[in-house]
């Protein structure tokens, strides 16, 4: 039996200096009150014939109601402890999550054998959070995202950001977001 492959996009911002990561909490029954080491980046499988980018823009779309926009920074893949592996990009916004979002459901037996099917929405909340939030709420294997996240950023601020030419009332995140080509 082959793993299953997913596809996702992690957004990022910063906030007070302070980098942020939007993660989604799935939803339904097994879900509930969980927490800690359940949130994950926003994904979905992807289909026979189906692009890695295409599905992982779409599912961010469906789970979180944002359009995927602007430049994608690759951040390879991971093997969840399920076996199923995830291709990840990021990408920088600043958008929120629309209050009443509306993402896909899933029909599920509920109570177990009581042949009553509810329908559940796969994703509950969405939400931004810093990174030390994020690393204790983001299913362990998934946490490499942000590593590679945060290892490119670091990389861009020491390659493209020179103290001798920042412009002083913009801190190196903002240089970076915005950069001008004087500061380059």
């Amino acid at each position: 039996m082959r793993n299953k492959i997913s596809a996702g996009l992690l957004m990022y911002r910063y906030r007070s200096e302070q980098l942020e990561v939007l993660l989604v909490h799935p939803g339904g029954p097994f879900s509930s009150g969980k927490d800690e080491d359940h949130w994950s980046i926003p994904k979905g499988e992807i289909q026979p014939g189906e692009d890695l980018l295409q599905t992982a823009k779409r599912e961010f779309m469906e789970e979180v109601g944002l359009e995927a926009r602007g430049m994608l920074i690759e951040l390879g893949t991971i093997r969840q402890k399920s076996g199923k592996i995830v291709h990840g990009w990021a990408l920088h916004g600043e958008e929120n999550p629309p209050n009443e979002f509306r993402c896909n459901t899933f029909r599920l037996e509920w109570p177990p054998g009581s042949r009553r099917i509810r329908e559940f929405p796969e994703i509950d909340l969405a939400r931004f959070m810093p990174i030390p939030e994020a690393r204790r709420k983001l299913k362990a294997a998934q946490c490499a995202f942000l590593d590679r996240l945060e290892a490119y950023l670091q990389k861009q601020n020491a390659e493209f950001i020179h103290p001798q030419s920042i412009d002083s009332d913009a801190s190196p995140q903002d240089q970076l977001r915005n950069p001008n080509p004087s500061n380059l």
